[in-house]
């Protein structure tokens, strides 16, 4: 929990330096500016991987398809100018790609939506996808997770002038808006945290938060990993309220059945603790307020 507390709370502090608006579909730019620029992995050579029908699959093309997130500033961001792709996410799945023997001119990524994640990955059309996707049990059930690599927990993103919703509990009446198919929107029907009329669904967070700012809902939930990106683009209009009330572990998303290269993913990870590559990644995005965090032990299975 102290980790998730640290991670989550350097957010804002490191977009506050870095941060630049962009398109209406998008968000502010990842942070990380030269920091993350500078970020490199090196491409391994001659990778066997026996058993993995996905890892067969990226062989034959010589490319690997990443599915991703892009209008989450400082985790999975796309700049609608450049077309630059950048934040934590982003960086764990280059990274991943560079220890199966992939670079950067050999990644196509794909925009997901939530509701999408695991039809998409079990019919093959990304090779895994690295995008705020928590690990629950229901998922397991479709897809597996290697990981986690990272944990953030729920929170709630109002209007700088709200005062009458103060955390979970002072939403019964208002409208809360989050993502089809994602584990929050879950969250708040599962605990009836509001009236099942008052929940408001979108593809993106980037529309919820549209909806926000036009007063057509009271509040967006949702990790207040991504929330505190929104917050610091405009903080003179938006603000998080409340304690965190989830645990959130984010892992790899694959195809079910391919344990090998679940396996192979987990290894990349906890190499890239041990060797401090996870630390240099996260310093160069989430971390650039000089605040330091570790990363969260796999749970191998």
């Amino acid at each position: 929990m102290k980790f998730r507390k640290l991670a989550v709370g350097l957010l804002a502090g490191s977009l506050a330096l870095s941060v630049a608006a962009c398109g209406k579909e998008g968000g502010p730019a990842g942070p990380g500016g030269d920091a993350a620029a500078a970020l490199s992995y090196p491409v391994a050579a001659d990778v066997a991987l026996t058993g993995s029908t996905t890892f067969d699959a990226i062989k034959a093309k010589d490319r690997v398809t990443i599915g991703v997130k892009e209008d989450q500033p400082g985790l999975g961001f796309k700049d609608a100018t450049t077309g630059e792709r950048s934040g934590f996410d982003v960086e764990i799945a280059k990274m991943v790609a560079a220890g199966l023997g992939y670079g950067n001119d050999k990644i196509d990524y794909k925009a997901i939506p939530s509701a999408a994640r695991e039809d998409t990955i079990s019919r093959g059309e990304v090779d895994y996808y690295v995008g705020t996707y928590t690990i629950n049990d229901k998922r397991k059930t479709l897809v597996s997770f290697a990981g986690p690599y990272f944990v953030a927990g729920q929170g709630l993103l109002v209007r700088k002038d709200e005062t009458a919703i103060t955390g979970k509990d002072t939403l019964q009446g208002k409208k809360v808006c989050s993502v089809t198919g994602s584990t929050p929107i879950q969250r708040v029907k599962d605990q009836n945290l509001t009236g099942a009329s008052d929940i408001v669904e979108f593809q993106t967070y980037s529309q919820c938060v549209d909806q926000l700012l036009s007063k057509q809902v009271d509040a967006v939930t949702t990790d207040d990993a991504i929330l505190k990106g929104y917050a610091a683009q405009q903080p003179d209009q938006l603000k998080l309220v409340g304690d965190a009330f989830s645990s959130e572990p984010y892992g790899i998303g694959l195809n079910k059945d391919d344990s090998a290269l679940r396996g192979k993913i987990n290894d990349l990870l906890d190499a890239s603790e041990k060797d401090g590559t996870w630390q240099k990644i996260y310093d160069a995005t989430l971390g650039k307020s000089g605040s330091t965090a570790t990363p969260p032990a796999l749970q191998r299975y």
